[in-house]
């Protein structure tokens, strides 16, 4: 039996587990950011009193109801502040997912005839394909661009593929699994030029680099609370303001405009709101610079001590935290299983898309032989990662990465 305690540091709980090898209790090192990542202190503060008090329905026009619709309205200011947008422009949904789907669903289905063709590509989050996959049932067209090793488009294709028919222009901005940036700003251009609606998911990006709509010319914006220290279940999309209305995937009362029927959850809103805000004042700090300098320091720790390791994604255009590598020989399943008994918390890929058996479809797609995608890590940093940390990830590595290797062999 593994038991978990609960410790209090001074920005974050940590947790804590018994290691049944070893008669000591080990402090989490949590490595796995892009999955999902801890609530800050600060934001369970803010909802608390929400949940205890203000447990009005803010369409409800009594005092309990007004107060709601207050929150919801600094709410919906915070998040907007976080990109650059209006208030009016932010639709609060369940989460990145429902935002996705809002967008690729609203837009096809906008239209009177199930006709038309949407451009998006390989490496992108199953929210956006699987849709994708619907939409081609009911007759659109769907031109899905590759990406080269790195896991970037080439531009000049997705011009090529633009045509009168095109509705939909939908490409992430950052990967989860490599952390490799797509050319938004360059995206954005090609599709007021021709012209086309562009949507991107951004998120895996908003939070931990500078998002800016304005700059990035962008229609529709995907952005989820849980990946920025905000609580699960709630999420926004940015709607450029002047847009015609959308199809409505969730139809029900008057709620967010109509654009997205259904009733807010406030107290989640309320901690999306004050994690977005606490995500603006550390991009301002440059916190996440230094979190890159953390994450190369990282890297050439993990090369000095393990051969055979080959960093996966783009190099120079990539998120601030995350290390994808291949580690030549050893099967990253495995790996996984020995760093989390170690108390180290890394991923394989995407955690939801964890369980299929089948290689990523994001390595696959930037042509990593399968060899190498069966002898992958991600690690993905937070804020509060330390030095002395990743050395012990590092250390632990150099110690369970020959053991490894030499039972895969055995077995192969």
């Amino acid at each position: 039996m593994v038991n978990i305690k609960l410790s209090h540091s001074s920005s974050f709980y940590v947790c804590s587990h018994f290691n049944p090898h070893k008669n000591f209790i080990l402090q989490k090192i949590y490595l796995d950011h892009n999955a999902t990542t801890p609530i800050h202190p600060e934001v369970l503060e803010v909802m608390l009193p929400v949940m205890r008090e203000f447990f009005g329905n803010p369409s409800s026009i009594h005092s309990e109801g007004r107060k709601a619709r207050v929150f919801l309205d600094e709410a919906r200011e915070q998040v907007a502040d976080l990109i650059g947008a209006t208030p009016g422009e932010i639709i609060f949904t369940s989460g990145g997912t429902e935002s996705n789907n809002m967008v690729l669903l609203g837009v096809a289905l906008s239209r009177q005839k199930n006709y038309g063709r949407i451009i998006t590509c390989e490496i992108e989050h199953p929210s956006i394909l699987n849709p994708c996959k619907q939409l081609e049932q009911l007759g659109l067209k769907i031109d899905c661009l590759p990406v080269n090793p790195k896991g970037r488009i080439d531009l000049e294709r997705l011009e090529e593929t633009i045509q009168d028919s095109t509705v939909l222009i939908s490409l992430q901005h950052s990967n989860s699994e490599v952390g490799t940036l797509q050319d938004i700003e360059k995206i954005g251009e090609i599709s007021r030029e021709n012209p086309v609606t562009f949507h991107t998911d951004a998120v895996q990006s908003v939070g931990k680099i500078p998002v800016d709509v304005k700059n990035f010319s962008v229609d529709f914006l995907s952005i989820s609370s849980h990946k920025l220290n905000g609580p699960k279940g709630v999420g926004a999309l940015f709607m450029k303001r002047g847009l015609p209305a959308l199809f409505s995937t969730q139809s029900g009362g008057n709620q967010e405009k109509k654009r997205r029927g259904g009733t807010e959850n406030v107290a989640a809103i309320v901690g999306f709101g004050k994690a977005c805000e606490l995500a603006k004042t550390k991009l301002e700090s440059g916190a996440m610079n230094s979190l890159a300098n953390l994450r190369d320091y990282f890297f050439q720790r993990i090369k000095a001590l393990v051969p055979g390791i080959e960093l996966l994604g783009d190099k120079k255009f990539r998120l601030p935290n995350t290390l994808n590598l291949s580690i030549d020989g050893a099967d990253g399943g495995t790996l996984l299983i020995g760093l989390d008994v170690e108390g180290i918390s890394v991923s394989t890929g995407s955690a939801c898309s964890s369980g299929s058996s089948l290689p990523s479809h994001v390595l696959t797609a930037m042509q990593v032989p399968e060899r190498r995608i069966n002898s992958s890590l991600r690690f993905s940093l937070g804020i509060l990662n330390t030095r002395e940390e990743l050395d012990i990830v590092a250390k632990t590595l150099a110690r369970l990465v020959p053991l490894n290797r030499k039972n895969t062999i055995a077995v192969a």
